[in-house]
């Protein structure tokens, strides 16, 4: 008799397959509908949940970003806490000044943060993130290796941010962004003294701004640096002052020339010039300090 085939096992079946980790956006303000755009348009799985949502109705799995002011983040982790939201979500913020401690309502979760380096004074595109840097931060490696690879697959670069960090990262962040826009509206206001339309003033400067930053880009901010405060032109600066004697803003153009004047000897101006500028900006200052120590 012919020997008898043992049959073959079937062979193993393949491993299942992870669900997709869904991403849900808590809030309708400009970043959050700006997120959700992005996120979709990266090919990520995403709902926009309205800031009112019911809390009870959280999802089982998947990243939760609270895209609601600052000073809510807390009271909002807060009314999480209390539904027992699935051990299998993650809770990220996207405040830049706010550190994960903002989230302790939901440390038996993994919390992070995950802040683009943007401004949104209305809810942008996806191109809005091209290029940019995303502070992120985590509690865990999963997490954070998770908020990476989303920044990169929205265009961004990521950058891991402390919460140490926090204060002098968010203070940078203002001075990059909300400061340009304060020294724009008041050199706007200055050509408007003299005569011109808010739109030609516009229309004058915009150029300006946006040659410096081309060379901020190209030579970094110490060698982009003109002006007279780095030619050590004290002649122009005291004239600049008394043409804005009295006005507030001669306050901050002497407060700002001081800071540039620190820039401007790191980028070459002589010893004696830089003196010389010093008691042109610092001059009505101390004369003040000496009539009220009188």
């Amino acid at each position: 008799m012919p020997a008898r085939r043992r049959k073959r096992p079937p062979p193993p079946a393949p491993p299942r397959a992870r669900t997709p980790e869904r991403l849900f956006v808590l809030g309708r303000g400009n970043l959050g509908r700006s997120l959700e755009w992005a996120f979709r348009a990266a090919g990520q799985s995403t709902s926009l949940v309205p800031g009112r949502t019911a809390f009870a109705k959280l999802p089982s799995f998947g990243i939760i970003f609270l895209a609601v002011p600052d000073q809510a983040v807390e009271v909002v982790a807060k009314k999480i806490a209390r539904f027992t939201p699935s051990p299998r979500l993650s809770f990220v913020h996207v405040s830049g000044s706010l550190g994960l401690g903002a989230l302790d309502a939901l440390r038996d979760h993994p919390v992070g943060s995950f802040h683009p380096l943007q401004s949104f004074p209305e809810a942008r595109g996806e191109a809005a993130f091209q290029g940019i840097t995303v502070a992120v931060d985590a509690s865990t490696p999963t997490l954070m290796r998770r908020l990476r690879a989303l920044a990169r697959a929205i265009g961004a670069r990521p950058k891991h941010v402390e919460d140490r960090e926090r204060a002098l990262y968010h203070a940078a962040a203002v001075f990059a962004s909300n400061y340009v826009d304060v020294v724009l509206a008041k050199a706007v206001d200055l050509l408007r003294d003299a005569g011109w339309s808010e739109k030609a003033a516009i229309e004058g400067l915009l150029p300006l701004t946006e040659g410096v930053l081309a060379n901020v880009r190209l030579r970094g901010p110490i060698a982009a640096l003109t002006g007279p405060v780095r030619r050590g032109d004290v002649s122009t600066v005291e004239g600049h002052l008394a043409a804005l004697q009295g006005a507030p803003v001669a306050d901050a153009y002497r407060m700002l020339g001081l800071i540039a004047l620190e820039i401007a000897k790191e980028a070459g101006l002589e010893p004696a010039a830089a003196r010389r500028m010093h008691r042109a900006l610092t001059q009505k200052v101390a004369a003040t300090r000496r009539r009220r120590g009188k």
